[in-house]
């Protein structure tokens, strides 16, 4: 007598859909809206937006300068580290300051830029260094991320973080009670992140919830202090 057939349930895994191979996107999730790693990263500069003020330097463009600066920004500069951005008013190297002036600017916003440089200690020296007295530094890392394939052909892709290896490096530099670390994410944010979701496809309490074994994303204010 043959049997009646039957299907197997699902496992775990399956249940959950975690059967792709290939992600949503390839593009962190860019052409479907913003990226996860970005809604912690505007949250963070809309706090210290405060900060955005005077001489300000950002990497690459300035968007977050014009989104954060509330009127109070007397210079706008973009650094780039090789010819060819026409946004760039500076080109120069944080590793060994070249092109960089020196105590220059209040403000520098360094977004997801660190990861991309193979001496990172010398870069964290560099960003005190154009730094005018009391000037504040607006860092994030990555953590949890896939391969930047665009900074890899162009740079390298050398480096993920953890809250201990950013409070140590820009602790070293701008000496531990002049720097905040604080870590952001979760085993659901950073899942959607790697397969490629947009922010937009998360609630906001999903983004918020923070679980401080899944550090998708570090967040550093820096002061320089001279005194």
């Amino acid at each position: 007598m043959r049997r009646p057939w039957r299907r197997t349930p699902p496992s775990e895994r399956e249940a959950l859909g975690l059967t792709r191979l290939e992600p949503v996107s390839r593009l962190y999730g860019a052409d479907r809206g913003k990226p996860v790693d970005r809604w912690y990263i505007e949250r963070f500069l809309a706090a210290n937006r405060a900060d955005v003020r005077g001489r300000v330097l950002e990497v690459a463009e300035t968007t977050y300068t014009e989104w954060y600066g509330d009127g109070e920004v007397k210079s706008s500069d973009v650094l780039h580290a090789a010819p060819g951005n026409p946004e760039a008013t500076i080109v120069g190297d944080l590793s060994t300051g070249k092109g960089i002036p020196a105590e220059a600017f209040d403000c520098f916003v360094m977004t997801q830029t660190l990861h991309v440089i193979y001496d990172v200690e010398a870069a964290v020296r560099g960003t005190r260094d154009l730094l005018a007295a009391d000037g504040v530094l607006l860092a994030t890392v990555p953590g949890i991320s896939q391969i930047s394939s665009d900074g890899r052909a162009d740079w390298g892709d050398w480096w993920r973080f953890t809250t201990d290896s950013a409070r140590r490096l820009f602790g070293d530099v701008y000496g531990e009670e002049n720097v905040e670390v604080e870590a952001h994410g979760n085993v659901l944010a950073s899942a959607c992140f790697l397969y490629g979701f947009a922010a937009e496809e998360l609630d906001d309490a999903e983004l918020a919830a923070h679980d401080p074994a899944y550090e998708l994303l570090m967040t550093i204010r820096a002061v320089k202090r001279t005194a």
